[in-house]
């Protein structure tokens, strides 16, 4: 469970305007750090059966939202995708990898 501190913060760091704290960037953030800390949690507690539903449960909201996010703002999708370095980052790195090989052949010809 993260503690007022550090959610603050991360509301701070993702929130789209001033005042924001329920905005699909702000959740989707607060839901990684929420999972970051369920993930050590069963590291020490393999056995802890009901944590991880909620770790199942809490990736599934976060999935939602992302599929939400990139729907309709896809810009902010892959901003928020980079800064919390998710699997989706990848597909990006290597998207701009290819755009700029096509870029220095187009640059060549």
């Amino acid at each position: 469970m993260l503690d007022k501190t550090k959610k603050s913060k991360i509301i701070a760091k993702f929130r789209t305007h001033a005042g924001d704290t329920g905005s699909p960037e702000v959740q989707v953030a607060i839901l990684s750090a929420e999972i970051d800390e369920l993930i050590e949690h069963l590291k020490l507690h393999r056995k802890d059966h009901s944590s991880r539903r909620g770790l199942l449960r809490k990736v599934g909201e976060r999935r939602r939202l992302l599929r939400f996010l990139q729907r309709e703002n896809a810009q902010s999708f892959e901003k928020l995708v980079k800064a919390l370095n998710l699997k989706a980052a990848k597909q990006f790195a290597e998207l701009d990898k290819a755009d700029e090989i096509v870029d220095d052949i187009v640059e060549e010809a």
